[in-house]
């Protein structure tokens, strides 16, 4: 399995791309911004114009797209990959859709030669760009093995989460709704901290050498006290698509969540407020209520 194929080259497949060609491997890909695909192909990439392009030339292609949609289209469309792929192919979805949108597509591909391994990643766009991403993934075992020199040069962990198309995409929306609390939080400490007087440094250095310390905290405050806001690779719409994915699941299931509903509150004003902004903007929402700003 040396030919692979990436669909979506923005923060996230752009990283998987640039490691699959480091590590070796053939890859083709597929974006519909022009831009993507000229930097693309400036790493040494191939460039295709169609799915199908991008299925007739891989053994596996990581489908990195925004939803359930989208990925549909890619896969299961007239122009799709199961039409596409030669015997044996495997798909790889690390979009984050939701649960029941991966189970419709495993169900579709149930009756073709082509395996799904359900695989959303954590470690945004660092974890990309670096090759250290965390998979979840659910697939079959002799898929999963097959599939492991490739999964291998984007990601540091693998973890096999279950065997069913879905699961990699439950065991995400947990992830995702902690994650999201975590980011408010810590967008909420630093405008207390900042009414309060306090320094971005001071609260910075206390914070990540704390017991709270952690990635998120770490590089959320990073950015608000540096003023970075946007065109940092962690675009606001992608954590509030996850939270909305995570509390569809909750009410399914009839479980409260409590504090990702407020974190997905505040994600929703930031969106609203600032939607080309990253992450950390929920923050100059907080700050513009209480007339604060946290600096370094």
């Amino acid at each position: 399995m040396t030919r692979v194929g990436v669909i979506g080259l923005g923060d996230m497949g752009s990283g998987l791309a640039k490691n699959l060609i480091a590590n070796g491997f053939s890859v083709t890909g597929l974006d519909l911004s022009r831009e993507r695909l000229a930097a693309f192909a400036d790493m040494g990439g191939t460039v295709a114009h169609s799915a199908a392009e991008v299925g007739a030339a891989s053994d596996a292609v990581f489908v990195m797209v925004m939803n359930g949609d989208q990925a549909k289209q890619i896969i299961l469309g007239p122009q799709g990959l199961t039409g596409s792929m030669a015997e044996g192919g495997i798909v790889l979805l690390t979009a984050t859709i939701k649960p029941a949108e991966a189970r419709e597509i495993g169900d579709a591909m149930a009756g073709t030669s082509i395996a799904l391994i359900d695989s959303p990643v954590s470690g945004g766009f660092p974890g990309a760009q670096g090759g250290t991403l965390t998979m979840m993934a659910a697939g079959a075992p002799d898929v999963m093995t097959k599939a492991r020199p490739v999964m291998e040069a984007v990601s540091a962990t693998i973890h096999h989460v279950g065997e069913d198309a879905g699961m990699g995409q439950t065991v995400k929306a947990c992830l995702q709704s902690l994650i999201g609390s975590i980011f408010s939080a810590t967008f909420e400490a630093s405008v207390l901290a900042a009414k309060a007087g306090v320094s971005g440094e001071v609260l910075q250095s206390v914070f990540s050498t704390s017991s709270a310390g952690c990635g998120i905290v770490n590089t959320s405050l990073e950015n608000i006290i540096d003023r970075k806001f946007k065109g940092t690779g962690s675009h606001i719409a992608t954590m509030h698509k996850d939270l909305t994915i995570s509390l569809g699941l909750a009410e399914q299931l009839g479980v409260p969540m409590h504090t990702a509903a407020t974190a997905m509150q505040l994600f929703h004003a930031g969106k609203t407020k600032y939607p080309e902004g990253d992450n950390w903007v929920v923050t100059r929402v907080i700050e513009e209520i209480v007339g604060a700003e946290l600096h370094r």
